[in-house]
């Protein structure tokens, strides 16, 4: 299917506006993503998840690390606390854009 700018078509999230931290992780090695939608880590970081995207692109899920926020692979991160274990699946709204 044509996405446009989304990743994929459903994404889960811990509460309706996906707003809520779902876990967190410490990042297994350095990350620099290939655009500005991506967010980039240092190994050992800490990254926050707000919400894991599902179907097509299931291996990004979005989250920050300090103030920047992005996508990122979620095999590159290793989780050490879950803050919800509710999980809702809700549309995607177009992805996040570059300026």
């Amino acid at each position: 299917p044509d996405l446009g700018r989304r990743f994929a078509e459903r994404k889960r999230c811990a509460d309706i506006e996906c707003s809520m931290l779902m876990c967190r992780g410490k990042a297994m090695r350095d990350f620099k993503g290939p655009d500005c939608r991506f967010v980039n880590f240092k190994k050992g970081e800490a990254v926050y998840v707000y919400y894991k995207l599902i179907g097509e692109s299931t291996e990004l899920w979005a989250g920050s690390v300090g103030s920047d926020f992005g996508y990122f692979p979620k095999d590159l991160l290793e989780i050490n606390h879950n803050y919800s274990n509710e999980e809702l699946e809700l549309p995607t709204d177009v992805s996040l854009t570059c300026s």
